[in-house]
């Protein structure tokens, strides 16, 4: 069977192991990515068999992150270097969407970020979505692959980003 390829820097890419949780992992790192994150790095990927496929520690080392892979990292994270944001997303099959306890999991293992961190929830359909809408925490966001231009966002006091609003076209 031939891998799903991610491109993980510019003329390098791997092969995830064929899955509905691939595909949806290479819809992050593209779609998602080239629409609301243009300019971000890819610094770590999970796999479906929840298996560490690339991981840039020295990046993550330098905004002040140092992680023993026993923790459970999300399935992708991003670094924004303009924003500042390290941009976590969980792709719902790896394990559930990001909930309370799962937003303060991810806050604790990534406490020493120097960069703001930016939570999101990623799932292949609106129908998965809606099966786990509920679970959704405060202050985070969605992304839906079919429907790749649109970002659901669970908070009231900003539109997007770590902490209060930002808008990344006036930086």
């Amino acid at each position: 069977m031939a891998g799903i390829p991610i491109e993980i820097e510019p003329g390098k890419s791997i092969d995830l192991l064929p899955s509905n949780q691939s595909y949806l992992i290479k819809m992050i790192c593209r779609e998602f990515t080239s629409r609301f994150m243009p300019e971000a790095r890819l610094i770590y990927v999970l796999d479906a068999n929840e298996m560490t496929v690339y991981f840039n520690k020295e990046q993550l080392a330098k905004l002040g992150v140092t992680v023993d892979l026993q923790f459970k990292m999300p399935t992708v994270v991003l670094y924004h270097e303009l924003a500042n944001w390290l941009v976590l997303v969980e792709a719902v099959a790896t394990r559930g969407p990001i909930n309370s306890k799962r937003r303060t999991e991810l806050r604790t293992i990534l406490a020493g970020s120097k960069a703001g961190l930016v939570l999101v929830t990623a799932f292949l359909d609106k129908p998965t979505f809606l099966k786990y809408a509920g679970e959704i925490a405060w202050n985070t966001g969605v992304w839906i692959a079919d429907s790749p231009s649109h970002m659901i966002h669970f908070d009231g006091q900003r539109l997007y980003g770590p902490g209060t609003q930002h808008d990344l076209q006036s930086r």
